[in-house]
C-alpha cells in the first residue's frame, strides 16, 4: 500500500506518480494483471527514499537543537553563579 498520491506532498516523486496515474488510467484492466507493476515498485523505492531523506534531516534539525539548548543552559547556569 502506498500513501495518497498527491504530487505536493511528494515533490521529489512527482514524476513516477504520474507516469504511475497515467498507466492506471491508460490500462484500466490489465492494471489488475501487473501492467503498471514496474512504475508501482519504483514509486515504492522513491517513497522510501524521500522518507529516508526527511527522516535525516529531522535528526540533523534535532541535533543542532540540542546544542542550541546545550548552550543555552550553559550560558544561564554560568549567569546563575554570578
Amino acid at each position: 500500500m502506498h500513501p495518497p498520491l498527491t504530487l505536493h506532498k511528494h515533490p521529489m516523486c512527482a514524476e513516477i506518480i504520474e507516469q504511475f496515474q497515467k498507466c492506471h488510467i491508460e490500462h484500466p484492466v490489465a492494471k489488475f494483471f501487473g501492467e503498471c507493476t514496474d512504475l508501482k515498485i519504483k514509486l515504492d523505492r522513491c517513497f522510501r527514499q524521500e522518507k529516508a531523506l526527511k527522516r535525516k534531516a529531522n535528526f540533523e534539525e534535532s541535533k543542532k537543537f540540542k546544542e542550541q539548548l546545550r548552550a543555552f543552559r550553559k550560558e544561564n547556569a554560568a549567569s546563575s553563579c554570578q
